[in-house]
């Protein structure tokens, strides 16, 4: 058995008690909803765990107030890292968001260091760039019933061409 079957195992774990967390109070631990898929996925890999940075949640916030008028998929290109995510209706939760990015990880080839043909898993090593420190994200609801859109802005940012994220 895979030594990482484990830590699988402690993520669905982690990420179904989150998830039990938001039903109960949706609005409760929204920092943890975010920071906690994320923080487990680096520890996994052994990357030290994101902090929670409100110049970055700010950032963040303004992004998606642009945004909630379209819930366009489109990033801001800023001076940070950035993970967008859009769904359709308004029952999306950060833990969700966090959860669907991290899943990225089973297309992701650590020996080399690209993604599975047809996939993406950009996400996933932005969360896990061992470099990154800090982080700040936030949740909008779309006007005209388009959605949600939510995106996590990351400093110092990661995803260098021809660098591993861990």
């Amino acid at each position: 058995m895979s030594p990482h079957y484990g830590a699988i195992a402690a993520f669905l774990l982690l990420i179904s008690t989150v998830d039990a967390l938001v039903k109960q109070n949706p609005y409760t631990n929204y920092v943890s909803q975010f920071l906690a898929p994320q923080n487990a996925a680096r520890s996994v890999r052994r990357v030290p765990p994101l902090v929670w940075d409100e110049k970055l949640a700010r950032y963040a916030k303004w992004y998606a107030n642009q945004r909630r008028w379209d819930c366009d998929l489109r990033h801001s290109n800023g001076p940070y890292g950035e993970n967008i995510f859009w769904g359709s209706g308004e029952d999306w939760t950060p833990a969700q968001a966090a959860a669907a990015w991290v899943g990225e990880q089973r297309w992701y080839n650590s020996w080399s260091n690209s993604c599975a043909d047809g996939q993406e898993c950009g996400h996933y090593t932005q969360i896990v760039w061992r470099t990154t420190r800090r982080i700040g994200c936030a949740r909008v609801v779309c006007f005209g019933g388009k959605g949600v859109f939510m995106t996590c802005n990351y400093d110092p940012p990661g995803n260098y061409i021809g660098e591993r994220p861990y």
